[in-house]
């Protein structure tokens, strides 16, 4: 009697003892189910808006479409300057060859700083090469002309001139959303066909009546800030560049042009804002 009672403890012991080891086991490899995380997961995503764009997804700004039209009194005309009306002391600072690396933002820079919009003439193979400076210069609010492919100085024939002004019109459409119909031919050479061309398309062919000589190698910036100070009138056109070369000294003497321009009297305004205040 005592023996079975023995033998029946013993069994009981046993059949507790692996039951807790089976507990322990399966509490131990009780790991959270990977799939229903997944599913949790896609619930949370569900659970926002479909509409609603967080910041990292929402797209850029898109530029908007600007059209930079000349008037029809300077359509096909080649101008180098304006008579405006009851002799406003206005004055448009042209700026050509860029976009170009460093040297635009840096003028830039200076005409913000100076409340200062000007025209730049662009050079098709430099905006193919900057297009990230050429699309800040017109979110400053300048003004956009075209100064052909290539900048060459050659005489061309029709497709060519055509080639050169037309692709880079295409360029800076696709680049910036800006139409141009202001044209300024590389070196002032109006005899080799770019201009005809620009012309027979009602373009304003845009050149200066002051330079401020910038692409004299020898000359000190305090030259090119004298050159433009000296020469200034109501309704003139200055030329200068941002490209095409080191700039580094107009750069140094656009502050002291502006500054001086303004001490004379001078309100600065864009190439189509000119000509629309011719009298």
């Amino acid at each position: 009697m005592y023996q079975n009672y023995n033998y029946i403890n013993h069994k009981s012991i046993k059949i507790f003892l692996l039951s807790i080891t089976l507990l322990s086991l399966t509490s131990c490899t009780n790991i959270p189910n990977t799939s229903q995380l997944k599913t949790n997961n896609e619930s949370l995503k569900v659970a926002i808006p479909e509409n609603k764009i967080t910041p990292k997804t929402q797209p850029p700004t898109k530029v908007e479409n600007l059209n930079f039209t000349v008037t029809p009194k300077f359509a096909g005309k080649t101008v180098y300057k304006i008579e405006p009306t009851n002799k406003e002391k206005v004055i448009a600072l042209t700026i050509d060859d860029g976009p170009w690396p460093k040297t635009t933002t840096e003028m830039l820079d200076i005409l913000k700083q100076n409340d200062v919009k000007a025209t730049f003439f662009w050079v098709g193979s430099a905006l193919q090469e900057n297009p990230e400076i050429a699309k800040e210069v017109v979110a400053e609010g300048h003004a956009i002309g075209n100064h052909t492919w290539h900048h060459w100085y050659k005489k061309m024939d029709a497709a060519t001139a055509k080639n050169e002004i037309e692709k880079t019109n295409q360029l800076i459409y696709k680049t910036t959303g800006v139409k141009t119909s202001f044209f300024r031919p590389p070196g002032g050479y109006l005899n080799n066909g770019l201009a005809a061309y620009a012309k027979s398309q009602q373009n304003s062919v845009i050149m200066w009546s002051v330079t401020s000589a910038d692409t004299d190698r020898r000359a000190k910036y305090q030259v090119f800030v004298k050159n433009v100070l000296r020469d200034a009138k109501p309704g003139a056109i200055v030329l200068m560049h941002d490209g095409g070369g080191n700039r580094e000294r107009t750069v140094k003497a656009l502050p002291e042009i502006i500054s001086g321009l303004k001490k004379q009297g001078y309100q600065f305004v864009t190439i189509p804002e000119l000509l629309a205040m011719e009298k």
